[in-house]
């Protein structure tokens, strides 16, 4: 069942956020960059974007990110990092494949990095699936892709005070 997104409001304000964009079936991606985006400056945010060609090639970007210094003369490193594509499954094996790679990337560069990354790179059965989560403002996976990244920005900066360590967020 399709679950509408929640209004709830995060308690963080701030930051900067990246968000690492597939061109690819961009008529759904660029809904839910637009959702995300939006969801973040309400919030204060500082946004970075940065597209490319495919699903496959979001892993890459996003390892950059988040191995960053802490902070460059351009840019400090994100809180988290949003991750927006989208697979449409076809006849053969390759979107499933695509998916799974992503999927196991992103989690890595999380774990290794500490930095969270909101996986919203979706492996979907038809447009129609991709057209409701992507689409539809009720819907919409960028939003509530937001939501959790500034979400886990509170909880990681939280854990870093309790901890009383230096990770940047």
């Amino acid at each position: 069942m399709l679950r509408k997104n929640s209004s709830r409001k995060s308690k963080y304000k701030g930051g900067t956020f990246a968000i690492v964009a597939s061109k690819y079936n961009s008529r759904y991606v660029d809904a839910m960059l637009r959702a995300a985006h939006a969801e973040l400056k309400r919030a204060g945010a500082v946004v970075r974007v940065v597209r490319v060609p495919g699903a496959y090639e979001i892993p890459v970007v996003v390892a950059r990110l988040a191995r960053s210094s802490r902070t460059t003369h351009h840019a400090p490193r994100p809180v988290a990092i949003l991750c927006l594509g989208v697979i449409l499954r076809g006849q053969t094996v390759h979107a499933a494949q695509i998916g799974d790679a992503v999927s196991r990337a992103l989690m890595s560069i999380q774990l290794e990095t500490g930095v969270p990354v909101i996986h919203e790179v979706l492996l979907l059965e038809s447009q129609e699936q991709a057209k409701a989560r992507c689409c539809d403002p009720k819907h919409n996976r960028g939003t509530e892709a937001a939501q959790t990244a500034l979400e886990m920005a509170r909880v990681m900066a939280g854990l870093a005070a309790e901890l009383d360590d230096d990770v940047p967020f």
